[in-house]
């Protein structure tokens, strides 16, 4: 039975929504701000999301070896909620989550919801993981209809 986020998230979830939340598995225990990208998440088998970082120099060391419109910078004044002047994406690194995962987040507090990113955005970060050498095929799919 689906929980009441799972329900709302699956109601509410589209390209651009954005998550804030940590994951054990990064190197800090810091949260982060989490991207949607499927341009229909909630009917895709997984949601696509890419990570906001302010350690721009050490994203740009971990990635120099890819193309360089992998990355993307975004500036505070492009998204609000960021709380840096600039933050990087790196379209080399996907994450896949389910609507239940992120619900399960959310029944435990873990999940703060962010403003919607603009569509010129996304597009732009659609980009990036699309010149990405490093992204599966499944992900790829996913943009086809973009």
């Amino acid at each position: 039975m689906e929980t009441p986020w799972g329900e709302w998230l699956r109601k509410t979830i589209r390209a651009g929504s954005v998550y804030y939340f940590s994951v054990g598995a990064f190197s800090s225990d810091d949260p982060h701000f989490f991207i949607v990208l499927n341009p229909n998440p909630s009917h895709d088998p997984f949601i696509a999301t890419v990570v906001a970082s302010s350690r721009i120099e050490k994203v740009r060391r971990r990635s120099s070896h890819l193309p360089p419109g992998t990355l993307v910078i975004i500036k505070g004044s492009e998204y609000a909620d960021f709380t840096e002047d600039c933050s990087i994406i790196d379209g080399n690194h996907v994450h896949r989550w389910s609507i239940d995962e992120l619900a399960a987040k959310a029944d435990r507090e873990e999940l703060i919801i962010k403003a919607d990113m603009n569509m010129a955005l996304i597009k732009k970060i659609r980009t990036a993981v699309k010149l990405s050498p490093m992204v599966e095929e499944e992900v790829m799919d996913l943009f086809l209809v973009c």
